[in-house]
Formats: C-alpha cells, structure tokens, sequence
C-alpha cells in the first residue's frame, strides 16, 4: 500500500521566472523527464490517468477497475472472448464534439495498425476484432480468452474527426492532443515545460485546481533547490533528498510504494554476459539488502525477480541472500579462473563486460557502482559507464544496461514485454534477448488461461525458471517519493509502475484535488 510520510516546510509562494502559481487552484509540479508524444495512438498514457483523455476503464487508488468512459465494467461473454462496453452518455471531447463508439474502434484499430510506431502493440495481441454496435456500444472479440483483456481497455481514446485527419507517426496531434480527460493542453515549451487547464466540458465535473504544469528539471539537485525556493509546489525526488524536507513545516512527503525495479540486462549476444555461469554469479553475489539501505535509504526493498515480494503473484520461496562463496563456486565450475589482477578468464577471454547507466540519474548511478563493486568480489569486471539514451538504445542489444522497469495491473503487463523471446530486441522490449522456451510457455499460459490457480502456476514456474537462468540481475524494487506544499485535501498515492511522472504520482488523481480549509 501507498504510505504518506507527513513533514512540514515553510512554503513561499512559487514564483521566479514565471514558472510557480501559488494559488490554491494553481499547481507547479518538477519532473525529471516530458515524453516524447502525447498521442495514446503511439503510446502515450496507455496505462491510464492520463489527464488530456480517458479510457473505456481507469483505476482507483486500490488499482482496481472502474467505468470510466463506459458506463459500467465490460459484460463478457463466449468463455472470455467477446467484451461488450456500454459508453457513457452525455461525453465530449474538449472542442464540443461527442464521443461515439466509432471514435473507440478507431483508437484500437490505429493501435493495432501495424504501420503506427506503437511499440506497446503486442498488449493487445488478443484482439481478433473491434467493432461498433451502434453509437453506444463496442465489442471486442478476442483470439483466445485473455484474462487480463479488461485492463488493457484504461488506453485513452482519441478523436476520430481529428486523429483520423492525420498520419499518427507524425501528425499534429502529437504534439497538440484532443480529449476527453479532466485538463487540456495549454502549451508545450520543449524541454521546459508543459501546462494544462481545466477543461470546462468534463464529463466528470469542473476540477478545483484550475491550472497545473510540470516543469521539466533533469537534474534531482535543481530541482530540491527549486522545490525549496518556492519555484515548485512540488517534486518527485530520490531518497537522500527528499529526506532533506523532513523538518521542514508546510510541505508533505507522499512514499508510493512500486512495481518499478532496478535491474542489469545480461545480453545473450555478449561472450561474458551471455554465459549462464556468469549470470548465476553474478545474481548471487549481489547485496540488494545494502542497495536498498545505502542507496535507497530504505525506501524500497530487494529485488528477486521483476515482481515485488509483497505482491500475490510473487513466487514464495525465492528470495535469497548474497552469497559470495557460492558466487565462486559456480564460475570456478564453468571453468572461469581467477587471473594474477583477480579478474576470471576463461579460453582467453576475460570475465569482463561494459555495464551502460543514463546520465544525470543518480540513482542508477549508484546501482550500478554497487553492482561493479559486487562482481569485482566475484572476479568480474564491471566497467561502469554513464551515457545517454541516444548512445544507449543502439549498443543495448549486446551492451549490459541498468534498466528499469514494472507494470502495474497483472503479471502479464510486465512480465511478456520484458521476457518473451518472440519481442527480442522489439525497442525497449526484452532489451537483453532473453531466450528461455521455459519461461515463453509460462508467459502464453499465464496470458491464456482463464483459471486463477492456473495462472498462479504458470508465474510461479517463469520465476523459479529466471533463478536457475537468469537474463537479468534483479537488484531493487524502489518507492517513489514526492515532497509536496501542503495546499490541498485529496491528494493520495496508488501503487505505481516504473514509468511515473506525468501520469502516476499524488497527482494521478488532481481533478479530485480540494483547496485546503
């Protein structure tokens, strides 16, 4: 569950530059990233609260489905393959025109359009078909029963008298969206900021906060100082530093707990990251525990697997120690020996591999210093080298990357992108190539089957699997923190996945937000 940690600051009015509000209905919220598009047709938002649009379905703060633009859950019929959804009257899209099925069917239709760069389309491989029936009803019709279908339907819907205009890759839509949501874009300064204003015609009633924007700071120190300043309203900031407001009077800090992981891509392509032995060494000489102390501060917990201990889908029984000694054992048994400067080699090829880190985030950063750190114990030499994206994307197919990810929703959300060997190199999908028959069974059994228990068997199995052939060191799961100027009632936290910031955060439901008394 979502913990709020309540601390005080003095709060300033935000101002300097132009960038604060200060009014109760006005809020400056510092991100560290914007995103590329904010076209759900290329993937923008598509795992809800997005505040431009909506979907057929969203998530309460518990995560738990409800209507949205539907006016109630999907009825669901022939053994899970046929889903019916009933919209809800009386909605529009922000420039007065009315929301049809016809706008639903073209939204998933795009989607799955091969020829539109979405590279979330393989979420919605089970969709056979999706059609009208009449203006107020859509029905899907599946491939194969999909228990997870009903969460795939929080992706926003778009206009089909304006998006249809357009080519999705490059239209102006992109940039310049039309929706159904709560807020409106009111202007995008590219790499600074990105405004929004309540929009008048919600379906779901006037927000209070009249104005928000998030300001788009890279850097964690700049932005504590602009928080502190009173530049900000609020944060998203790492540990070390949001625990600097602790004392602090008018401010509050919200601890969302996460589906997000920190985790190092063992690409198969590679000679030393593709051996088995290396990655079982590695795996066990990893100390996450002090990861999570040192680097997180506590705010967040070891990392076995891609799925957080605490969450029902995670395999009991998996969660293990560092182990230096059993570390050794298994390299010394592959025939990896240490050389005269402690470095293994094996056939002349040394125990040695490049691990790539973004630029400017620190957090990582230190992950994977620690994890150089841990395998130079092991006599594998970790080279950490911090680069940006642009330089990371083409070397990831054989390069070690310190990646996150973590999807909220179902195991199948996050586990088939980031395992299936059929998504290999597809983008930021299975980044390492990972390759295990294995774990590709338990993924289309745990995407097929419609019995929970089964299910529950097929994820166990792909975890115990990723033990004993791991294509990832999984080394933490951590907490989003956000240090926020205590203006407003409403505000709570659900449990997040890895990307957050514009959707998930204290802000994920803003238009409930009320000006304190």
């Amino acid at each position: 569950m979502a913990v709020m940690v309540t601390g005080a600051v003095a709060c300033s009015a935000p101002g300097g530059g132009g960038s604060g509000g200060g009014a109760a209905d006005s809020v400056v919220i510092g991100v560290a990233s914007e995103p590329d598009t904010l076209n759900p047709l290329l993937g923008y938002g598509k795992d809800g609260n997005s505040k431009i649009f909506d979907g057929l379905l969203a998530r309460d703060a518990d995560l738990k489905l409800r209507p949205a633009l539907a006016k109630a859950l999907p009825e669901v019929r022939d053994g899970g393959r046929s889903y019916t959804y009933t919209l809800r009257e009386g909605v529009t899209f922000s420039d007065g025109e009315p929301l049809t099925a016809a706008d639903v069917v073209f939204t998933y239709r795009t989607v799955l359009d091969e020829k539109t760069n979405n590279a979330a389309r393989s979420e919605l491989d089970a969709v056979k078909e999706v059609r009208a029936d009449g203006d107020d009803k859509v029905v899907f019709t599946l491939k194969y029963p999909y228990a997870a279908f009903a969460g795939r339907t929080v992706l926003p819907i778009v206009p089909e008298h304006i998006a249809g205009k357009q080519d999705p890759n490059t239209g102006a839509f992109n940039t310049k969206p039309v929706g159904t949501g709560p807020y409106v874009l009111a202007g995008w300064s590219k790499g600074e900021k990105l405004t929004f204003k309540a929009n008048p015609r919600y379906w779901g009633g006037a927000p209070k906060v009249k104005k928000f924007t998030m300001a788009i700071v890279e850097d964690d120190d700049v932005r504590a100082t602009r928080l502190r300043s009173g530049d900000l309203d609020g944060a998203i900031l790492p540990p070390n530093l949001a625990a600097t407001f602790k004392d602090d009077a008018d401010r509050r800090t919200y601890r969302a707990t996460s589906y997000d992981y920190r985790t190092v891509t063992l690409p198969t392509a590679g000679k030393v990251t593709g051996d088995r032995a290396i990655r079982r060494a590695l795996d066990a000489a990893v100390d996450r525990e002090a990861m999570v102390d040192t680097i997180l501060d506590g705010a967040g917990r070891p990392a076995y697997g891609p799925l957080p201990s605490d969450d029902p889908w995670f395999a009991k029984g998996i969660e293990r120690d560092r182990d230096l000694d059993q570390a050794k054992r298994l390299l010394d048994q592959a025939g990896w020996k240490p050389g005269a400067d402690g470095v293994r080699a094996r056939n002349g090829t040394r125990a040695a591999f490049t691990l790539l880190y973004p630029s400017g985030d620190k957090v990582r950063q230190e992950h994977a210093l620690a994890y150089a750190s841990d395998a130079k114990k092991a006599g594998i030499d970790v080279q950490a080298e911090s680069a940006t994206w642009e330089v990371i994307e083409p070397r990831m197919k054989d390069t070690a990357v310190l990646a996150g990810f973590g999807s909220t929703g179902d195991p199948d959300f996050g586990l088939y992108t980031m395992l299936h060997s059929s998504l290999a190199g597809n983008g930021f999908n299975n980044m390492g190539r990972y390759d295990n028959p294995a774990v590709d069974r338990a993924l289309d059994t745990g995407r097929r089957a419609q019995d929970p228990a089964t299910r529950k068997a097929a994820y166990d199995r792909l975890q115990r699997a990723l033990v004993e052939d791991p294509g990832y060191t999984f080394l933490t799961h951590i907490d989003h923190l956000y240090v926020l100027a205590d203006r407003w009632d409403g505000l709570t936290t659900q449990v997040e996945p890895h990307e957050h910031g514009f959707a998930s955060g204290p802000w994920w439901n803003i238009e409930d937000w009320q000006p304190t008394a």
